[in-house]
Order: structure tokens, then C-alpha cells, then sequence
């Protein structure tokens, strides 16, 4: 009670002649201060973990405290994110890490007849449409999976043909090698065009 009135009065007397007149000593007040100022500080915290656990929660899991504290941030609670990392650390809130989600392109079990590699990983091409190599990938989009078909020119390491469609049949490859047919015309007879087995 005494220190709280010191505390109502310090902008009206000094603390030291408050601290005399009430008998109670200066280093007693700054210490019922200090545990008053934690107390409220602990308060602040709780709310905090609070508003962490709900961003924490809603993510199912998978924010960590880079993203909790972005999210803190957009609602307009202002924190460190360093301050965050420490309290999640302190309350076990640890984020869930994704399983990567494979495709699979290529098939080299099939039936089908193997053609000859000719290209012998030499990469290297004196003159454009000498060698192409192509590929096929996937993206995974917000929409699902696309697959790309490239072709690529050694000499220039240029994309001379490509497609992109939702599926990945015959016809995507096909279509990014009559791409590359048609831009580049290459000579009969003086092309290598090399592809995996798939």
C-alpha cells in the first residue's frame, strides 16, 4: 500500500523523500516495482501465447515462427520474432515439416524396345541442331499438377520447343518436339535428339 502511493506521488515528490516519510527504505520500492512491472510483463506474455497458440492451431500445426509472427503482425499485434521463437520453444510449439509429394515421370520398366545411346553424355555441339536433349517435369500448382516437356539445343542451350498441359500422355511430348521442328528446321540426317528412357 505504501508503495503504491509513493508510486501515485513520484511525479509530485522524490522517491528518496517519500520513501523517509512513509519508513520504508528506496531499495524496497524499485524492488515491489520491478515485481509489479514482471507481473504485468507475465500477463502480456500469457495473452501473447495465447494469440500464438490460436495462429499456431489454425495452420494445423505447420507455421513456424517465422510465419506466426507474420501472421501476428497482419492482425496487428506487434512482437519480435525472436520473442516468438522463445515462447514457442518454451511451450512446445513445434511446426510440422510437409512430406514432399512425388511424381513419377519416368518408367524405364516397359516393354517397349530401348534405342541406343548415341549422345554418350557428351554435351558439347559444334553448330546449332546438331544435338537436342529433352526432358519432361512436373510443377505442382494451386490447381494441381502440370507437367513440361522441353527440348533443349546443346550448342546454344537454348528451349527450342516446349508444351505444358495437365496430363502427362505421348501427345505433351510430341507437341514440344513439333515445336522445336518448326522453329528451328533442322537438316535431315544431321540431328541427334536424345531422351531418357521414360
Amino acid at each position: 500500500m505504501k508503495y503504491a502511493l509513493i508510486e501515485a506521488e513520484r511525479g509530485e515528490l522524490p522517491v528518496k523523500r517519500a520513501c523517509g516519510t512513509l519508513c520504508v527504505s528506496v531499495s524496497g520500492y524499485y524492488g515491489w516495482q520491478q515485481r509489479r512491472q514482471a507481473a504485468v510483463e507475465r500477463g502480456d506474455e500469457d495473452a501473447l501465447v495465447a494469440r500464438i497458440r490460436a495462429v499456431f492451431d489454425e495452420s494445423r500445426g505447420t507455421y513456424g515462427s517465422p510465419r506466426v509472427s507474420a501472421a501476428l503482425r497482419q492482425a496487428g499485434v506487434v512482437c519480435n520474432r525472436k520473442r516468438v521463437a522463445r515462447l514457442m520453444r518454451k511451450h512446445h510449439l513445434v511446426a510440422k515439416h510437409r512430406r514432399q509429394r512425388r511424381v513419377k515421370t519416368t518408367n524405364s520398366r516397359h516393354p517397349f524396345p530401348i534405342a541406343p545411346n548415341r549422345l554418350q553424355r557428351d554435351f558439347s555441339a559444334e553448330r546449332p541442331n546438331e544435338k537436342w536433349v529433352a526432358d519432361f517435369t512436373y510443377i505442382d500448382t494451386a490447381d494441381g499438377w502440370l507437367y513440361l516437356a522441353l527440348v533443349l539445343d546443346v550448342f546454344s542451350r537454348k528451349i527450342v520447343g516446349w508444351a505444358m498441359e495437365n496430363h502427362m500422355e505421348t501427345a505433351l511430348v510430341e507437341q514440344a518436339l513439333r515445336m522445336a521442328l518448326t522453329q528451328r528446321q533442322p537438316q535431315p540426317n544431321d540431328l541427334l535428339h536424345h531422351s531418357d528412357r521414360g
